[in-house]
């Protein structure tokens, strides 16, 4: 399989440069991950403009999804700076932990959440009507349904270039699930 190596800012076009800069300001460094789309000229800008915009779903919501949608699809980039971004956000090593297995017994409506966003990356889409009716049954509306797919495209689209390209993981590891035997 083809290498992939993390492109330095100098291999990376002006525009590429600049959001590279204002990451290190933020973020105090360019994310691996950030920084391999910006071996395209556009995906860099395209992605933070997309993953930022605005959602009815607030930020420990937007972490159940990340968190379960990057489980179902393998990704331990993502699962790694999640996890950092969930503790960041209030939640427990062993709600993480939960959340990656698409459920959250400490939070009805994050356990409908979870569920709704492990199912639609399962099924690619296709969600089961009761896990559907649950998420909706939680308190959740119709706009928070739209919002929950969307992200879980977006978080896809970078599972999936992780998956691709195995850059080196630039987060502390996420602790291994073991999921329960059926």
């Amino acid at each position: 399989m083809t290498t992939f190596n993390v492109p330095s800012r100098a291999e990376v076009n002006e525009v590429n440069q600049g959001i590279f800069d204002n990451l290190e300001k933020q973020v105090g460094f360019v994310p691996n991950l950030y920084a391999t789309y910006a071996l395209s000229n556009n995906a860099l800008n395209n992605y933070l403009t997309f993953a930022g915009s605005k959602t009815s779903l607030n930020n420990k919501e937007k972490e159940v999804v990340n968190l379960a949608v990057s489980e179902v699809n393998g990704c331990s980039y993502c699962l790694a700076a999640h996890t950092a971004i969930a503790k960041g956000n209030g939640f427990t090593e062993e709600q993480i932990l939960e959340l990656r297995a698409g459920k959250a017994s400490f939070q009805s409506s994050y356990n409908a959440l979870a569920q709704l966003a492990k199912n639609i990356t399962e099924n690619r889409g296709k969600a089961d009507e009761a896990v559907v009716d649950a998420f909706l049954a939680a308190g959740y509306t119709r706009e928070n349904l739209i919002d929950t797919i969307v992200l879980v495209g977006e978080k896809t689209i970078s599972n999936y270039i992780h998956n691709l390209t195995d850059i080196p993981v630039d987060f502390p590891a996420a602790q291994a699930l073991e999921l329960e035997k059926a």
